[in-house]
């Protein structure tokens, strides 16, 4: 579980409530007419900006927020690396298979099958960066729907705003009905900004950042494992790979 996705609903919600709370206008903003048009708009024009296959994969998305898949940091990456150089050296390429049902991460199983296929090093250089393009491209597209989500929220929310003053317009001469009119076009504005700047642009902020994480980690590996099959020395892999880590997180000899 991702802690500080859970520690920033807490404390978005908390400070959202305090302020209602404080005003006394808790009760008004939760209108149940507003958020239907600001949320079911967005979802609906979300739906009609993105192919299923897209859309499809939003909810698989949206549980990583909170649930992020479990892989190899980027030392754990190192020194697992590392270790397969130290076997590559000692029991040659054909030992590597050996080792394959240890490794945890596909991308990197895929990487030494290919050295143990004897490869060329360009094509598997190739093989795997293409899969970091299509992979880049499959997150942005997924963060993508998120941030779209994020623009349209606000434009439902102006829009609420501008049927309730309609609404006050169209009952100048009846205030009970008055009352009613001006909520809608407070509340919708208020459900776009709020789902705008505390759910759809947040998660998919949160998203861009796992991926990048994850990319960063397969770059390393792509590095360590073209290392592998040139059968270099661990200690010039170790050193090769630590230069993707910030000063502080290299391990010192």
């Amino acid at each position: 579980m991702d802690l500080m996705t859970i520690l920033g609903l807490i404390m978005g919600c908390g400070a959202v409530y305090y302020v209602m709370a404080r005003g006394q206008v808790t009760s008004l903003l939760f209108n149940f007419s507003a958020a239907i048009l600001v949320f079911g708009g967005t979802f609906a024009s979300t739906l009609i900006t993105y192919p299923f296959r897209i859309i499809k994969l939003a909810p698989r998305a949206l549980k990583l927020v909170i649930f992020p898949s479990k892989r190899y940091t980027a030392s754990e990456a190192i020194e697992t690396l590392v270790r397969l150089a130290e076997v590559g050296r000692r029991g040659g390429v054909g030992v590597l298979a050996n080792e394959i049902h240890n490794l945890r991460d596909n991308f990197l199983i895929d990487g030494i099958q290919m050295i143990i296929d004897n490869l060329d090093p360009e094509m598997i250089r190739e093989n795997l960066e293409k899969e970091i393009i299509f992979t880049r491209r499959r997150h942005q597209q997924v963060s993508g729907i998120f941030r779209t989500m994020g623009t349209y929220a606000p434009i439902f929310g102006l829009l609420g705003t501008l049927i309730g003053v309609v609404q006050v317009l169209r009952n100048l001469a009846d205030p009970k009905t008055m009352g009613a009119s001006m909520a809608i076009a407070v509340t919708t504005t208020f459900y776009g900004i709020f789902g705008t700047n505390f759910i759809f642009l947040p998660i998919a902020g949160k998203l861009n950042a796992y991926s990048e994480e994850e990319l960063l980690l397969k770059e390393v590996m792509i590095e360590g494992i073209l290392s592998i099959q040139k059968g270099e020395i661990p200690l010039i892999v170790e050193r090769k790979l630590q230069a993707f880590l910030a000063y502080k997180f290299r391990r010192r000899a």
